[in-house]
């Protein structure tokens, strides 16, 4: 029986989407290592990452304002 044949045979009696099952078997492949791609932990650490540089952006945008506000104050020559 092939995957195809087996992931429609089997999502029917589970009432999980043939495609949805095929992506699980595919994932769980990349996750035992025997398939090249993202790990599931890959990209869970990939995912906290990318919010930590997104928080790190609006904290150096809100510091850079702070600065550049408390810089204004204390020289009244530059430019609002």
């Amino acid at each position: 029986m092939s995957l195809n044949q087996a992931v429609v045979r089997i999502g029917a009696r589970v009432g999980v989407n043939s495609d949805t099952l095929r992506g699980w078997v595919k994932q769980a492949a990349i996750d035992a290592g025997q398939r090249p791609g993202t790990t599931t932990s890959d990209a869970a650490k990939i995912k906290q990452l990318e919010q930590e540089v997104r928080e790190l952006k609006r904290a150096n945008e809100i510091l850079l304002a702070a600065s550049s506000f408390f810089a204004r104050e204390l020289d009244p020559r530059l430019p609002w």
